[in-house]
């Protein structure tokens, strides 16, 4: 399964994006799904979760800004981002909830400018 995530940019402080994830394959009406983000010099980290039952969980850094949310029949994922901040800077991935992982391709890459 291959998994691209688009729809990141350069925004300024409290601006919004919406990432995408489309998956090659029907792994979302099976998996949970996350988005990841890793920011320069920095591991990579889970942001936002969903089962594939549409339960979500947030990192507390994102709780009230971000939203996940899913299409399973369209094998797509999103993640609504508002009133960002610089330190949410980095490049978006999207995967599987826990591994066993998928290949993580190249993400998107978020900036939020101050």
């Amino acid at each position: 399964v291959q998994l691209q995530a688009s729809g990141g940019g350069l925004v300024q402080t409290g601006g919004s994006l919406r990432l995408s994830c489309v998956a090659s394959g029907s792994i979302f009406s099976r998996d949970a799904m996350g988005w990841y983000r890793q920011a320069p010099g920095k591991e990579r980290e889970l942001v936002a979760l969903s089962s594939n039952v549409g339960s979500t969980v947030y990192v507390n850094s994102v709780k009230g800004r971000f939203t996940i949310s899913r299409d399973n029949a369209k094998n797509t994922m999103y993640l609504q981002m508002n009133s960002l901040k610089p330190e949410d800077t980095a490049v978006y991935y999207c995967n599987k909830g826990w591994g066993p992982y998928e290949s993580w391709g190249r993400g998107t890459q978020v900036t939020v400018s101050s």
